[in-house]
């Protein structure tokens, strides 16, 4: 089972948006920049953030992007059903199945629960069990910010 990159810069953008001191906006360039991923594809993951209730978005001039909860209130799995397209690990698991063996297989059974034992795991941990502290590697994220601040 692989993530998209879509779930992993939402988990990306929230780690950067808690460490950062102050509760000082962030910027889609300056997280773009800090973790050498695409601007516009970190855009789309902040309004999808954004419309889950994740993260606020201020604009204007000064505007940028905070967290709409506290860390310890965004659990993991939520994150991920909110911007994983769908958990179907294989086909027999999507709308247009079309394998041979489905109505007797048991393949898809033993998927299911394994899924279902990942997300149970995700609802354990919070943004709060992520956060770095200043000392980690959390401080080469943060000087980048600071440059903008």
């Amino acid at each position: 089972m692989r993530l998209t990159n879509f779930s992993d810069y939402a988990l990306r953008i929230l780690m950067y948006a808690a460490v950062v001191p102050d509760g000082r906006l962030i910027t889609i360039e300056e997280t773009a920049e800090a973790y050498g991923i695409s601007r516009a594809h970190l855009m789309k993951v902040a309004n999808q953030l954004t419309r889950a209730g994740y993260m606020k978005a201020v604009r204007g001039r000064s505007g940028g992007l905070t967290l709409a909860k506290r860390p310890d209130r965004i659990r993991l799995s939520d994150v991920l059903r909110a911007t994983e397209p769908d958990f179907a690990l294989v086909e027999c698991m999507t709308a247009d199945n079309r394998c041979m063996i489905s109505p007797r297989c048991r393949l898809r059974g033993a998927l299911n629960e394994a899924l279902a034992a990942f997300l149970e795991t995700l609802d354990g941990y919070t943004l709060a069990d992520l956060i770095l502290s200043p000392k980690d590697s959390a401080r080469p994220l943060l000087a980048i910010g600071a440059r903008r601040a």
